[in-house]
């Protein structure tokens, strides 16, 4: 995606914009955003980077962690290019050598890394719910059949399925041909969106649906609600970055957004909605993947109560002799 062409829109929010009722200062609306959207970039940062020091050297691996795992990798990297983005729009906005020397380049490479970790992060979270949802459906086959090695397989597919679309996208969709709409960047443009509102966002939703119902069925005694809580909000979330992000760059593209105010409004709004995502995302798939194992654990959570008790026990005789 050309995140470069909202660099050059932002040149222009300091100019009146009589059909959005924005003055001439709108530009410090805008800083003052970008600066809160870093505030939060750092606050994702430190928590994808805890839960991913937690996973790898505190508890033991599971083929949901390595999930996790290579998803809190992807939404690290993402807040961070995020962050490099910001404070580009932030420098062109207020910035006294907005276009700086490389900045083509520097920006081409953010735009291909950036996009690499979102469609890499997004095809994981749609991996996650598609695992969970056929262990509930197929837990013979989950439990005896699974390949050993299909999460850690998955991930390194998902990788470079993310990064050659990435490529492919930012290799074709130059500025140039964005702003012309030539026909392979419509191609291209078209195949994205469909991919991520077409293909990826349904499976999300559909899976998560028929999870739920299924344990409600299954498991009706045993789940507390914090486990639909978990996969309700999963699915809010991933359609809170994704929806806003890929029609933003639709409507762009299309030339269905009548001032660069409004564009650069949906700019932001979009990233927002991005970075918020990949703040919650670990957060969300951690604690859901404990209850998820205690689900289908209950007898090791029995052992370890057990075992507590006794240990207490045995405690208290010494304790009284």
């Amino acid at each position: 995606m050309n995140l470069t062409d909202t660099n050059n829109t932002d040149q222009n929010v300091s100019l009146e914009q009589d059909n959005g009722g924005y003055t001439q200062y709108a530009y410090i609306h805008f800083t003052v955003a970008a600066a809160v959207a870093l505030g939060l970039c750092l606050i994702g940062l430190v928590g994808n980077i805890i839960v991913f020091w937690y996973l790898c050297f505190k508890i033991q691996g599971n083929k949901y962690t390595i999930y996790i795992i290579n998803l809190a990798v992807a939404d690290s990297i993402f807040i961070l290019l995020s962050a490099m983005l910001l404070m580009i729009n932030i420098n062109t906005m207020i910035g006294t050598n907005p276009d700086f020397q490389g900045k083509e380049l520097f920006s081409f490479l953010v735009e291909v890394f950036y996009d690499s970790m979102q469609y890499s992060g997004m095809f994981l979270l749609t991996a996650i719910s598609m695992e969970r949802c056929m262990s509930i459906l197929f837990p013979l086959w989950y439990q005896c059949h699974r390949p050993h090695n299909l999460s850690t397989i998955m991930c390194a597919f998902l990788w470079v399925i993310g990064c050659l679309e990435s490529l492919l996208e930012n290799l074709v969709c130059t500025p140039e041909a964005f702003m012309s709409q030539t026909s392979q960047c419509t191609a291209v443009q078209i195949m994205t969106f469909v991919i991520s509102i077409g293909i990826c966002l349904p499976i999300m939703v559909i899976s998560s649906f028929i999870l739920l119902i299924n344990i409600k069925r299954k498991f009706s005694q045993q789940v507390s609600t914090e486990l639909y809580v978990f996969i309700i909000a999963a699915v809010i979330v991933f359609s809170i970055s994704v929806i806003p992000f890929n029609f933003l760059w639709f409507l762009m593209y299309f030339q269905l957004l009548s001032t660069n105010v409004q564009t650069v409004s949906l700019f932001f709004a979009s990233i927002y909605g991005t970075v918020l995502n990949g703040t919650i995302n670990p957060f969300i798939y951690f604690f859901s993947e404990r209850k998820w194992t205690q689900l289908y654990n209950p007898k090791t959570e029995n052992i370890t109560k057990t075992s507590s008790f006794k240990v207490n026990v045995t405690e208290g005789k010494t304790a009284k002799k």
